[in-house]
């Protein structure tokens, strides 16, 4: 029974002409071979599996073969040719970077580059997974990648071309190899399973494709693990089932549900489909692919980018035609925030259900926010606005006017206004009497001035404004004051409070109203806040200024949540809107250390064996060894 071997080592290439989907750089290696201008060190960099180590050895193979083709490929019959096939030439070697990282390592291949080939034109020298170098021995390699010997030629290969050092890279001719496209894949493979005589459909071959995402080598492994899971048989069904992959039919089935809101017809399919086995991450995962296809498919354009089996194209355009871009675009960011903070969540199948409930209604918030086949602006007004206030009717009164006390108020006064202005009829405001003061219009310097005060009342003067009261200027008791006036003509409408004074800040006053407000704070649960408030420390500034000093940046944010509370709390315990504080950060005295504990464990074992000397003798009579 001949020993078996897997697809990707049987049927690898060895002819630049077999290499599959890198025709840009093979052309350009034979160009190079049949020109006789190859570069001293050549850099193969790209995906896994697209054939990097391949091309490496046929370069090899081809550049040192007696009887090249005329197309510039290895003839595979020359005794170089037939050596290297068999694993036995002495003028290709290879180094695995992954185990082979250290400086020696380097050091020996640059000891051999000095010895000329017995055989052949060329010593080469294939670095695999050359980024796993270390620095050092990067740096050891660069004289002799620079100017190596006219024989020697030297092939890196790595799949991640960012970690290596710019001087490595100024010195060698970069190739980028692509990922393989699916039709490419698919028509490799068919040449496989002809050779081997397998039954195989085309969309099974299309769905392996896929899943190998442009890596050959998989493709290959995927395809030897179907023909030994269906023994011989590949279809598209026990593919599907093999790479446990859900089949669109259910995307398609899901899709419907949400598109008519049918929310436990949804739920109910997702659950369908857990009970396959699939797990929630899948769900999410094929959902926004199968999103993205239909969305490709908007377009004539983009319809190349579609990426599915044959013969669903069709009907992936049909669907396309029946949904709106807004909610395909909408979909996928809700798809895509789910599946990322899908590991987060605790209860999977719960966050898979949500976003399914989101995508369920997604359509009615699409409908909400277009409205008219226009875009409903939230929050937001064309021009600017001002801020509308009730009028406020003005009294106007004529007659002298003077500062005193309000009568029947301690510390009210009333609020006016002084305009300039011709004054209405007050005969419907105050009663005609003989003896009223009214100002009249006065001459200075031969003109007459018609000017008038009057007084404005206002709705509700705050506490903290300071007024002036004015009144006529009558000695006798039984005259009614403005206020009385004012208060029979306009009864409630007008609210008059009384002025008080500020209270000035004081360390003990403070002191008391800011506990008061941490155990308010404490008894809503806000222990973080109240701690805060209960670690900092106060200085007053002035009458109405306060520093608070922090210990920490955090204690000074916890604070600041609270800052509007707070100054409203105090501005109406002092009677003061002009309270303010300001934070002021203290660093805290640095803690010290014994020095016991700033011994590392073997000074701390030495010392309390020197205080106590039966530790060391238990320690020698038992034989035991200290894990310092």
């Amino acid at each position: 029974m001949d020993k078996f071997i897997v697809s990707a080592r049987k049927y690898r290439p060895q002819n630049f002409n077999t290499v599959v989907g890198q025709s840009h750089i093979t052309t350009t290696l034979k160009n190079a071979i049949k020109n006789n201008q190859l570069a001293h060190a050549f850099l193969f960099c790209g995906p896994r599996g697209v054939g990097k180590t391949t091309c490496a050895r046929i370069l090899a193979k081809t550049i040192n073969c007696t009887n090249q083709t005329s197309e510039g490929e290895a003839c595979n019959t020359c005794n170089s040719c037939t050596s290297f096939d068999a694993g036995a030439s002495m003028n290709i070697h290879e180094l695995d970077a992954a185990s082979n990282n250290s400086v020696d390592d380097i050091r020996s291949l640059v000891e051999q580059v000095r010895f000329a080939p017995q055989a052949g034109k060329y010593k080469v020298y294939i670095v695999d997974e050359v980024h796993m170098l270390t620095t050092a021995a990067f740096n050891a390699f660069l004289k002799t990648l620079e100017e190596p010997p006219s024989y020697a030629i030297f092939i890196l290969a790595t799949t991640e071309k960012h970690k290596i050092l710019p001087t490595i890279l100024s010195r060698c001719q970069i190739f980028d190899f692509k990922r393989i496209t699916t039709n490419d894949t698919v028509e490799h493979l068919q040449e496989i399973i002809d050779k081997e005589h397998i039954q195989a459909d085309k969309a099974a071959l299309q769905v392996i494709a896929q899943k190998s995402e442009g890596c050959m080598r998989d493709a290959l492994s995927i395809l030897d693990k179907i023909v030994s899971f269906t023994s011989g048989v590949v279809n598209y069904q026990n593919t599907l089932e093999h790479l446990n992959i859900l089949d669109h039919d259910y995307y398609f089935k899901l899709l419907e549900k949400l598109l008519a809101q049918d929310m436990a017809g949804a739920i109910l399919l997702y659950d369908e489909i857990n009970r396959k086995g699939f797990e929630g991450d899948m769900v999410l995962n094929g959902f926004s692919e199968f999103i993205r296809n239909i969305l490709v498919c908007k377009d004539e354009r983009a319809i190349q980018l579609l990426d599915v089996v044959e013969g669903m194209d069709n009907k992936y355009k049909t669907v396309a035609n029946s949904v709106s871009t807004g909610f395909l675009i909408s979909a996928l960011n809700v798809l895509s925030e789910g599946e990322q903070s899908f590991k987060m969540a605790r209860n999977k199948r719960l966050h898979v259900e949500l976003t399914i409930i989101k995508l369920n209604f997604l359509q009615q918030a699409i409908d909400i926010t277009y409205q008219n086949d226009n875009i409903s602006q939230k929050k937001r007004v064309d021009r600017a606005i001002a801020i509308q206030y009730n009028s406020i009717k003005q009294i106007q009164v004529k007659m002298p006017l003077k500062s005193v006390p309000l009568s029947g108020s301690t510390n009210g006064k009333l609020l006016i206004e002084e305009k300039k202005t011709t004054p209405p009829n007050l005969s419907a405001i105050l009663p005609s009497t003989p003896n009223s003061n009214v100002a009249q219009p006065s001459k200075e310097n031969g003109i007459e001035n018609k000017s008038v005060t009057y007084l404005q009342a206002v709705p509700k003067i705050p506490a903290s404004t300071v007024a002036e009261v004015f009144t006529p200027n009558d000695s006798s008791s039984n005259k009614k004051s403005v206020l009385d006036l004012l208060r029979a003509k306009y009864g409630d409408r007008y609210n008059i409070e009384p002025v008080i004074d500020p209270i000035a800040i004081t360390h003990e006053s403070l002191f008391e109203k800011w506990n008061d407000f941490t155990l308010e704070l404490k008894e809503e649960g806000r222990n973080s806040q109240s701690s805060a408030f209960a670690q900092s420390e106060l200085e007053i500034i002035d009458d109405s200024t306060f520093c608070v000093h922090v210990n920490s940046a955090l204690q000074q944010k916890f604070i600041e949540q609270e800052k509007t509370k707070l100054l409203d709390y105090l501005q109406k315990q002092y009677y003061n809107r002009l309270i303010s504080f300001t934070f002021k950060v203290v660093e805290s005295e640095k803690e010290v250390v014994p020095s016991v504990l700033q011994l590392n464990s073997k000074q701390r074992f030495e010392r309390i064996a020197a205080q106590f000397p039966l530790v060391l003798e238990l320690k020698r009579r038992l034989k035991l060894e200290i894990d310092y």
